[in-house]
């Protein structure tokens, strides 16, 4: 053996050849200890460099190449929803989608009716629309029919714990509401509260909400177009304003510089607790008012009160009405000339009065001492342009003036027809003597505190007087004087279609209603049911109709189907509600079935009426439903001469009806004299029943 290889020592070499595991795991340790200080030094570099670069320039930033940069957007579209029972609603949001369609942004209109807030409303949450809620108030603060499983769902998800106060965080929202302030305790109540229930459900309100009045005379802006105009106006200068990215201003109730509303897109931002706090104490404080408004109960209304009733007649009122061709008279009255006062001048027959009661049309001034109202009837011919309430709270003229001036107006409405060619010569010279007079032309004449004396008024100008009421002032129904002949509408014979077609404003309204027929039963005059025939909504009363009857026993009943009057937005009345005449002619026949006392007198076919008359003025075989107008003359001066003591009934001045006014009769209502009666088919016969 080579003694030079026993002086070398192998074994620090053996000793690492059977340690080399270690070795290696040591060496791959080192080498990942190496790597993760690389990569926490480079993050630390690249985090002092972001300080020092701009943010404007980061974002241009992209992959090493310069992009252009992208546009913030605040608002991206609007979507308008709207309940609507009668069509305004829906015509509103028409008009703001059309407004909106200049400002280059995406709108969508949305019948509520249409719509699942459960599965689609939480997306406005992040879309960045506005969304605009127009919504009506129906009958008993109800919301129209469209929006009913809305504003359930609604309501519920804001009162459910499970849906919690942030569920529409980040949605914003405005709300116009349509009501008429003379339904005090639900007046626009369905606007109210969409506007708390979407707030209860952290969504955020752009704009104080907005609230069209439909009553004309305590508008803030005259009408309830009006008032959707201006409201419009700030919704289109607040939808410009968030576009910008400007919030709403600063109440001052934040921190200083840590005022969320003055930042760049706080639009989308949402109010911070004392915002909030703040926010729904001011709308506390603004329910508050408007509740005190609604009930006239406010301080200032009570002192205006006390110190100068205003007049009925506003500005806006005036325009509307004399639009519609009323001589309007001082603060509250108004007359108009009649259709057939215009036809039995130029002899082409007079009206129904004329066919049942012997009215000479050319000779009837219609006219009222109150322009306002107590209910707003489905039918109304009006379109509810007069004023409602339930009493009298305006100035009061005196009833010499209004007369002197309705007479005046008439004449020189009647004027206006000398030489008009058909015009005849002597029935333009009788027109200008007043002899009767309907107080029906609009509104509830029994409301004016001085209906008695204007009654007296007529009596003393040898002018009878024909007043209707709506049956909801029975206590003067039981104080009026003797009228020639008076009038109640029985629109419907049950609380619920009376409720639904004459809409009243009393809460009592079924029981006035009663007490009226039986005020009217206890009258001595001559006494008038007036039937309109709505189909679809009154037609199938009969039996309740009959019992009616018996509860005022009135001396006539006149049976008419309704006349449309046109499209209204206060009104679903459409031609289709209209019943034919032979449909009325079957129902009247079927109601004196279950009346045994009443039978079928006369017939106006043009009108679509038909007269029931108590079988007190049918002598032998013939029909006694004219009135003797010398005759009432007479009888109510012997009224007035003896106090009141010296009474008289219905039968005292009736007059025998002629033939051709008779149901059955060929000439079916109309005058032989006149040249309407120049017609054919005049032998169709539809009397049997």
């Amino acid at each position: 053996m080579d003694p030079a290889l026993d002086t070398w020592d192998f074994s620090p070499l053996i000793s690492l050849w059977i340690n080399r595991f270690y070795i290696y795991l040591g060496f791959a340790f080192g080498f990942s200890l190496w790597i993760c200080f690389q990569i926490v030094i480079r993050k630390q570099n690249k985090n002092s460099q972001d300080k020092t670069i701009p943010k404007a320039s980061q974002d241009l930033m992209t992959n090493g190449y310069i992009s252009r940069p992208k546009k913030e957007v605040f608002v991206s579209g609007v979507k308008i929803f709207y309940g609507s029972q009668t069509g305004t609603a829906k015509g509103f949001a028409t008009i703001l989608a059309e407004a909106l369609s200049s400002l280059d942004l995406p709108v969508a209109m949305i019948n509520l009716k249409d719509y699942d807030p459960d599965d689609h409303l939480v997306e406005e949450v992040t879309s960045k629309n506005v969304c605009a809620f127009l919504v009506a108030t129906y009958t008993d603060g109800q919301p129209p029919e469209s929006a009913e499983w809305f504003c359930k769902w609604l309501e519920e998800a804001a009162n459910d714990f499970r849906f919690g106060k942030t569920y529409l965080k980040g949605m914003r929202y405005a709300v116009f509401g349509l009501g008429n302030s003379v339904y005090v305790s639900h007046f626009n109540k369905v606007g109210k509260n969409v506007d708390k229930w979407l707030w209860m459900l952290g969504a955020r309100r752009v704009m104080t909400r907005g609230e069209g009045d439909g009553n004309v005379v305590k508008s803030k802006h005259g009408s309830i177009e009006a008032d959707f105009t201006a409201w419009k106006a700030k919704f289109i200068s607040r939808l410009l304003a968030l576009r910008k990215g400007e919030g709403k201003r600063c109440r001052g109730s934040c921190k200083k510089g840590k005022c969320e509303s003055s930042r760049r897109g706080a639009a989308a931002a949402e109010p911070g607790p004392h915002a909030r706090e703040e926010l729904h104490h001011r709308d506390a404080e603004r329910e508050k008012e408007q509740q005190e408004g609604e009930t006239g109960v406010t301080r200032s209304t009570v002192k205006s009160e006390a110190s100068e009733r205003r007049a009925m007649i506003t500005p806006a009122l005036r325009e509307a009405l004399t639009k519609q061709g009323y001589q309007l008279i001082g603060s509250h009255s108004g007359v108009k000339l009649c259709r057939w006062t215009k036809s039995m001048l130029r002899g082409r027959g007079g009206c129904y009065k004329h066919t049942f009661y012997g009215i000479e049309s050319h000779r009837c001034m219609e006219t009222t001492p109150s322009l306002a109202c107590a209910n707003k009837c489905v039918f109304c011919w009006r379109h509810h342009t007069n004023p409602v309430g339930t009493e009298w709270r305006w100035k009061m003229d005196q009833p010499e003036m209004i007369l002197k001036e309705a007479i005046e107006n008439h004449q020189n409405m009647i004027k206006q027809f000398k030489g008009v060619p058909g015009v005849k010569e002597e029935r333009f010279e009788e027109g200008m003597t007043v002899k009767h007079c309907a107080l029906s032309l609009v509104g509830e004449p029994i409301m004016y505190p001085e209906i008695n004396k204007f009654l007296k008024l007529l009596h003393e100008c040898k002018i009878s007087s024909f007043l209707v009421t709506n049956a909801q002032f029975p206590a003067e129904i039981r104080d009026l004087k003797p009228v020639t002949q008076l009038y109640v509408s029985v629109d419907a014979s049950t609380k619920h279609s009376l409720k639904k077609i004459d809409r009243p404003l009393f809460k009592d309204f079924w029981q006035r209603f009663l007490d009226s027929l039986k005020a009217l039963a206890a009258k001595q005059q001559r006494t008038v049911y007036r039937l309109t025939l709505v189909k679809a909504w009154n037609v199938d009363e009969l039996q309740a109709y009959a019992e009616l009857v018996s509860l005022g026993n009135p001396d006539f009943i006149e049976v008419k189907g309704v006349t449309y009057c046109g499209e209204s937005s206060a009104s679903s009345l459409t031609m289709a509600n209209v019943p034919w005449h032979e449909e009325v002619v079957r129902f009247v026949c079927e109601l004196v079935d279950l009346i045994p006392d009443y039978e079928i007198a006369c017939e106006h076919e043009h009108s679509n009426c038909l007269l029931i008359a108590h079988k007190k003025f049918k002598i032998g075989r013939e029909w006694w439903t004219w009135i003797d107008y010398s005759r009432f003359q007479e009888l109510i001066q012997e009224y007035e001469d003896s106090g009141g003591s010296k009474t008289f009934s219905a039968k005292d001045y009736m007059a025998k009806t002629p033939h051709w006014a008779l149901f059955g009769a060929n000439e079916r209502g109309f005058d032989p004299k006149d040249t309407r009666y120049q017609r054919k088919n005049k032998s169709k016969d539809i009397s049997g029943c």
